[in-house]
């Protein structure tokens, strides 16, 4: 079974590998680990195994950024509850421990030279195609890793996606449960729905409720946290101008370029197949006797018409047109390249049968003169130059960042100019600070806290930056009268939507007893009606197709079942259902292999999370207090 699973894995492991590269774990130094026997540096231990202090916040670290990537704009860093953050990280960290923990256990296996080539093969590692172990150190110095912690979290990762994939991919599906869901996928439901509005600006709001929920709820109303930073930003377009492309470097191109050139011959052929009605030996009778037809001077063309069994040429006298090499097979190629005009050659065999074939004519390659060709070789060869310098120049500022300050000096070694930013927070800016990486390197820890400078960021495969943070303007309560009007707004939508459900809920009550007719018009709203509709019917509000499709069945046409939900605008719906329509549940076989793939993979995922169960109910988990 171990060894099913390992084979199910590979799937699931080529096609994860740059998610993985995201995912933020740190490594605990052996002077940790010293440290963790007194339980100074450890968040937790499973299984007697330490999760480090440090782990932990660089995982905290993690699930802040995805909120950030997540919510864009809408995000509010000093609505997050730290202590919830971590403990949620600490839950991601314990889990992927235990399941570490099982895979090592059960003799799970990743090779070097197999990580080696996951990591070459990496597009996000690559350049024009192609490893660059610049590019390597420069995107792993980014997520704040060395090589050999690299390799180790991603080692650990792919143990722990071999044991995943291989549990998940065990999942099956049986024919009646395949019925059973594609029944339910095609049900259709003839249902109406009345909506009754929420008006906010007729709920009155007094002062002495705006100052209780500012009391109540005074947290949210921070200042947010912002930094200013200063910047140099490194084109590899300024390079181009220092750069020049020498005659030798011109030629070797030049070269290069018109070698690639070929000329093209014009081949006509008499093709005679060897197939189930005549054999091989058949075949060559029959070419011999074409051959030596032409010998006595009969005219190629009339019999590739007559004789060829290629349909596609014989029209046109066995002409195929003009071809460089590598166009036809080998044998057939180098008979035609062995040819002089207007020569037919001794009978060629090929895969298809028995040829003779025709030089009608050679057409010489058209070469570009030097100077044709003089802009573009120029600019390739200062493409080139170009890359290396920026590549050092990256290196060199990042090493003159790293030693300094401040980035003035760094600046002034390289001819740049420090760039001051417009203060902006987590969710970003404007301009540079609108790059998530920039984002994440000028509130991580090293730069905000500690006043370093950054690494080299890049932006894109043309600029990178080094940043610094300039200042730091921490979150401060905002007065009553700042957010006065925010909060009589809050308000008065809660008090309408609480009032329209009310008025809603009543509504239903009043139906449901009979005391109000079923399609009867209310507060000027009329029911509109909505047949056959399916789950994923358009025009619909996504919350109340669900909950149409969670009603029961109504007990009869002119007793339809009833039910209401409320929006999040604070309108309410009222909903009618009248029927239910269950066809018999025909599968074309596209549908079949859908519902198959989806429900084996729920299946599977149900069983990996039974898994994960079973690891932590026979774990033995310890937390401790300086984890919080």
């Amino acid at each position: 079974m171990l060894q099913n699973i390992r084979d199910n894995s590979q799937g699931w492991i080529t096609k994860t590998i740059l998610g993985v590269i995201v995912v933020l774990m740190a490594l605990t130094g052996f002077d940790q680990i010293i440290r963790a026997t007194h339980h100074e540096n450890v968040a937790a231990q499973v299984n007697g195994d330490d999760i480090g202090l440090p782990e932990l916040q660089q995982a905290a670290d993690m699930q802040r950024r995805q909120l950030m990537q997540r919510l864009g704009k809408d995000f509010d860093a000093s609505m997050l509850d730290d202590k919830l953050l971590k403990d949620s990280a600490l839950k991601s960290l314990i889990e992927r421990k235990l399941i570490l923990q099982a895979a090592q256990k059960d003799k799970f296996a990743f090779s070097q030279s197999a990580l080696d080539q996951l990591i070459v093969e990496t597009p996000e590692f690559q350049v024009d195609g192609k490893f660059s172990p610049d590019r390597f150190d420069q995107v792993i110095r980014q997520m704040g890793y060395s090589r050999m912690q690299f390799r180790q979290m991603f080692g650990e990762e792919m143990l722990i996606g071999q044991l995943r994939a291989g549990i998940a991919g065990t999942g099956f599906v049986t024919d009646d449960e395949l019925k059973a869901f594609a029944r339910l996928e095609k049900q259709t439901r003839d249902f109406a729905t009345l909506t009754l509005k929420a008006d906010p600006a007729k709920s009155k709001v007094e002062d002495s409720e705006i100052k209780a929920y500012y009391d109540a709820h005074s947290t949210e109303f921070m200042t947010p946290e912002q930094v200013t930073i200063d910047y140099v930003e490194l084109k590899k377009s300024g390079f181009f101008a220092q750069v020049e492309a020498k005659k030798e470097d011109l030629d070797a191109l030049y070269q290069k370029e018109i070698a690639g050139l070929a000329e093209q011959r014009d081949a006509a052929h008499i093709l005679i197949e060897v197939n189930d009605k005549q054999n091989d030996q058949q075949a060559k009778a029959k070419i011999d006797e074409i051959k030596a037809r032409l010998a006595k001077g009969e005219d190629f063309a009339k019999l590739a018409k007559e004789q060829s069994n290629d349909v596609g040429s014989a029209a046109n006298g066995g002409d195929l047109g003009y071809a460089s090499r590598g166009v036809y097979d080998p044998a057939f190629e180098e008979a035609l390249y062995a040819l002089k005009k207007d020569e037919v050659s001794a009978p060629v065999k090929t895969p298809y049968g028995w040829h003779l074939i025709k030089l009608l004519g050679v057409e010489a390659p058209q070469v570009p003169s030097f100077e044709i060709l003089k802009p573009k070789l120029e600019q390739d060869v200062k493409t080139q130059l170009v890359e290396q310098r920026f590549v050092d120049a990256t290196k060199q500022l990042e090493s003159a960042a790293y030693e300094a300050s401040d980035l003035s000096q760094p600046a002034q070694d390289m001819g740049l100019k420090v760039q001051t930013s417009k203060p902006f927070g987590r969710e970003g800016g404007e301009g540079v600070t609108a790059n998530r990486q920039v984002i994440q390197a000028a509130f991580s820890p090293e730069v905000m806290e500690d006043g370093a400078n950054s690494g080299a960021i890049e932006l894109d495969p043309d600029t990178v930056v080094v940043l610094r943070v300039k200042e730091h303007r921490k979150p401060e309560q905002e007065t009553l009268e700042q957010v006065s009007a925010t909060i009589r707004t809050r308000l008065q939508q809660d008090h309408a939507a609480t009032d329209t459900k009310a008025r809603g809920e009543a509504l239903l009550a009043s139906l449901r007893d009979g005391k109000t007719p079923l399609n009867q018009d209310q507060e000027g709203q009329s029911w509109k009606v909505v047949e056959a509709a399916s789950r994923s019917q358009e025009g619909v509000e996504p919350v109340v197709l669900q909950g149409v499709f969670r009603m029961a069945h109504p007990a009869s046409a002119d007793k339809p079942s009833l039910s209401g939900v409320a929006l999040p605008n604070g309108d309410f719906v009222l909903v009618r259902l009248s029927g239910v329509s269950e066809p018999e549940a025909k599968m074309t076989d596209q549908e079949k292999a859908m519902y198959q793939r989806f429900l084996a993979s729920r299946s599977g995922q149900e069983d990996f999370a039974a898994f994960r169960r079973q690891l932590q109910e026979q774990a033995k988990i310890e937390k401790f207090d300086n984890a919080k």
